[in-house]
């Protein structure tokens, strides 16, 4: 559809365009099985966007549920009556009022997506295009939150999956997943490990591993487009991200410029904090070091199981972000999760999980590094239920 043709929102019709090799600019076309590109790097999905279509849009949002999907023609399914919708997206944007200092702390609650993480937006995505595309199975190396929502979507979706998960996840994740229909591989070692057994078995399953096929990224940015909307289109000044796969990051930038592109929100942007827990930090170590890439955490070690991600493969992207935007990096120390976790509680009525306790951790390092000031606007994410971990 060419930019500018019929702006008006479709009941069904999608704006995308094609794939983009995030590294090379090489163009791709959405009607076909996607990996990574050619150069190695991952596929981005682009759209036809005019302010034009963004007025459209914005017009046609108060009249949409409030979900990922309201935001249907910046999204590639094709299928969009016909699709798996367990009602993900559409999460809290609340003000804590007793916690985050003099700044004005928002926290972006994704507890309370299908599955209880904010997984639940990118898989949602991977598994219908998945099924669009007529893949015969899904399969995902996981630390917990990912692979509760790859066996969900999958199950509604009719499609076999299988999940590889490091040994020492918490039992309850493997059960839900064998509840779900979906075999479950135990796996010594770590992450990388676990995704190393699987691509080792045998069978035709599709990789939907962060960041190994399009479509991830593309149900996380809806975060940035739910921010913009809750804030009335004006964008924070900080947004503290537990980052592991780092997919969120990318997604949400993607976002912020697809929505400058539709008219709806101008140039400026906020800052990415990334939050990483000091037992396993690669992307903060490359960051401190000025460096594009990020070298592969050796021994990672922390009870934060979504931060348990020794290596990115969207680490250059991650990093581009945090360049880009005059970002931070911060490194948690584990004994700070229990603190948090129990003062969240105690002061808002919150509860988080550990990456959501390391994200306000990482806050209270920013402001007392005198980066996040007084009167700032900080949003901050709380990615997961903690009831997922027992």
């Amino acid at each position: 559809m060419p930019s500018g043709s019929n702006p008006a929102p479709s009941a069904s019709g999608s704006w995308a365009r094609c794939l983009r090799c995030s590294r090379t600019g090489e163009a791709a076309p959405l009607d076909r099985p996607a990996g990574l590109s050619p150069a190695g790097a991952p596929w981005l999905v682009e759209y036809d966007l005019d302010p034009e279509r963004g007025a459209a849009l914005r017009a046609a949002l108060p009249g949409r549920r409030w979900s990922l999907w309201r935001y249907r023609e910046l999204l590639p399914v094709v299928d969009l009556d016909g699709r798996v919708d367990l009602g993900e997206g559409g999460t809290p944007l609340t003000r804590l009022e007793r916690l985050g200092g003099l700044a004005e702390v928002w926290i972006k609650d994704e507890a309370g997506n299908p599955t209880g993480s904010f997984k639940a937006r990118g898989l949602s995505l991977a598994v219908n295009r998945a099924r669009e595309l007529c893949a015969p199975g899904v399969q995902l190396p996981s630390a917990g939150n990912a692979a509760l929502a790859l066996t969900a979507y999958a199950a509604a979706a009719g499609l076999r999956a299988r999940v590889a998960l490091p040994e020492d996840t918490p039992a309850g994740i493997a059960r839900s997943c064998l509840a779900d229909g979906a075999e479950v591989i135990q796996s010594p070692g770590t992450l990388v490990d676990a995704g190393r057994q699987l691509a080792e078995l045998p069978g035709e399953f599709w990789d939907l591993s962060t960041l190994r096929e399009p479509y991830r990224v593309e149900g996380k940015k809806t975060m940035g487009y739910e921010l913009a909307e809750q804030l009335d289109w004006r964008l924070p000044d900080w947004i503290v991200y537990p980052t592991g796969g780092g997919t969120g990051i990318i997604g949400m930038r993607k976002a912020f410029d697809e929505l400058e592109r539709l008219g709806l929100i101008g140039a400026e942007r906020p800052r990415f904090a990334v939050v990483q827990m000091a037992g396993c930090a690669p992307i903060v170590r490359a960051f401190e070091r000025g460096e594009r890439r990020a070298e592969p955490w050796a021994e990672p070690r922390t009870r934060a199981w979504g931060l348990r991600v020794p290596r990115a493969v969207g680490d250059f992207l991650i990093l581009d972000a945090l360049y880009a935007t005059g970002g931070a990096a911060v490194a948690v120390p584990e004994e700070r999760l229990a603190e948090v976790t129990d003062r969240a509680a105690r002061e808002s009525g919150l509860q988080v999980g550990p990456e959501g306790a390391a994200a306000l951790a990482g806050l209270e390092l920013l402001t007392a590094a005198g980066r996040v000031r007084a009167g700032e606007r900080v949003v901050v994410f709380q990615t997961g239920d903690p009831a997922n971990y027992q």
